[in-house]
């Protein structure tokens, strides 16, 4: 069945769970570091389920591979900064594995979603 909304694709429903989550996670952080480490994590965390959204409405496979490879790499990036985060002490080690429990499935999610991009 053909996917009619970005709101259907369950990357794209799981990478904006972790954006949600990050917010949350973020708000903690010192306030020295609102420009510095939240500003940089919310604008990657975001990337992830932006650019699932904008390959999604290209026409062409490789556009649309394009933009998933941006949020695989800004998945990374959101990876480590939360890491980061953690060896700051900014967050729990509980938040910490509960966000990147799901930063793990966003990203094997994305290799499926790419994978079935690749075939058609």
């Amino acid at each position: 069945m053909p996917i009619n909304d970005f709101k259907e694709i369950f990357v794209w429903q799981k990478s904006h769970e972790l954006a949600i989550l990050v917010y949350q996670l973020t708000k903690k952080y010192p306030k020295d570091e609102l420009f510095g480490l939240v500003s940089q994590t919310r604008r990657a965390v975001v990337s992830v389920p932006s650019n699932i959204v904008e390959g999604f409405k290209r026409f062409g496979t490789q556009d649309d591979l394009h933009f998933c490879n941006i949020a695989r790499a800004s998945l990374e990036e959101v990876r480590y900064q939360l890491l980061l985060a953690k060896d700051l002490d900014y967050i729990s080690l509980e938040d910490f594995k509960k966000a990147e429990q799901l930063a793990e499935e966003v990203s094997k999610l994305m290799h499926l979603w790419m994978k079935s991009k690749n075939k058609k």
